[in-house]
């Protein structure tokens, strides 16, 4: 399982050709890293393989706007697919459909062959991670859905082209801290794939839920036009670019280009929390990465805005159940 890259010569360059795993009778982990310094950008993946399932994520960099790009021996799977940074516009001339992405986005999506083009901002990072569930395997799964997910399952039971939603929508915290796991996972042995395995499932359930939330909400909504949906969206990002800074409503409106309440409201509509509540959670789980990479906790609660130390310690042992000196031993 790959794709092929094409540069402005015509030549191609494989990704991952060596990645194929979605048989249940072996029931191992092949994992493969790939960093690649091109012509027309630097590319970094990491795949992990396991029975049913495909991991990919990776960083980007590219120096041309436009990336022609197709699959290589693609097996049939049911993409979960979430934009980290930077943002995406994928043309597949295969089947005339086009995926557009920004930062901090995600949906589920289906297709069976690519060959098309991707357009990227030049010079500026885009992350993304996947999880792709092979096509039997995933209806296996979600039989008896109901709602979306059901006419999501029918058009891929009947190999159709489709997404979950025509509308993308925004990585919820628990989302970026369960892929966070996944990326940053330390279980070794038998339980790392039970482990894999389980949280594949868990962004599967996370997605559904979010969608099902979503289409509740709609009728309802404070947020009546994109542009307000855009000017929430830019609240977020800002929160994670300035994670050491605390910003009033206030300030936070004006930088969103958005009035107070439909900040509030419409942030806790779009991503199920406060406006302060996910600066504590990005927070605290940018602190539990610095941890494990071994800085030191004082440095960690004065790079992250904590008052104190003390106050570092106990938001992260209400978050996490640990102490964040137990969390560096381990």
């Amino acid at each position: 399982m790959g794709m092929s890259v094409c540069d402005e010569h015509g030549r191609w360059t494989d990704f991952g050709g060596t990645i194929q795993n979605f048989d249940p009778s072996t029931p191992s982990i092949t994992e493969l890293r790939e960093k690649y310094q091109l012509p027309f950008g630097d590319v970094e993946l990491v795949h992990l393989s396991l029975p049913h399932i495909h991991i990919i994520y990776g960083d980007m960099s590219l120096k041309k706007h436009q990336v022609r790009f197709r699959s290589v021996d693609m097996p049939e799977y049911v993409e979960l697919h979430f934009s980290l940074s930077g943002g995406s516009l994928i043309e597949n001339h295969a089947n005339g459909r086009k995926y557009e992405f920004s930062a901090l986005q995600h949906n589920i999506v289906y297709t069976q062959d690519f060959d098309g083009v991707g357009q990227y901002k030049n010079n500026q990072p885009y992350k993304f991670f996947e999880v792709h569930f092979a096509r039997e395997y995933f209806l296996q799964l979600v039989k008896d859905s109901t709602g979306a997910l059901n006419d999501f399952c029918e058009d891929v039971d009947q190999q159709k082209c489709t997404n979950l939603s025509e509308n993308n929508l925004s990585i919820t915290f628990a989302m970026q801290q369960c892929i966070s796991d996944i990326m940053n996972s330390t279980v070794q042995g038998s339980l790392k794939l039970l482990f894999l395995q389980s949280k594949c499932i868990e962004l599967l359930s996370l997605q559904v839920e979010t969608f099902e939330n979503a289409s509740t909400r709609s009728q309802r909504s404070v947020l009546r036009s994109s542009y307000e949906k855009d000017c929430v969206q830019q609240a977020k990002v800002y929160l994670n670019q300035n994670i050491d800074k605390t910003p009033t409503l206030s300030e936070l409106s004006k930088i969103a280009g958005i009035n107070e309440f439909k900040l509030k409201n419409g942030f806790k509509e779009l991503f199920d929390t406060t406006v302060f509540g996910y600066l504590s959670e990005i927070r605290l789980l940018e602190a539990k990465e610095q941890l494990r990479s071994g800085k030191a906790i004082k440095v960690i609660s004065d790079n992250l805005g904590y008052s104190s130390v003390q106050h570092f310690g106990t938001a992260f042992r209400k978050k996490f159940g640990i102490s964040p000196g137990k969390m560096k031993l381990n």
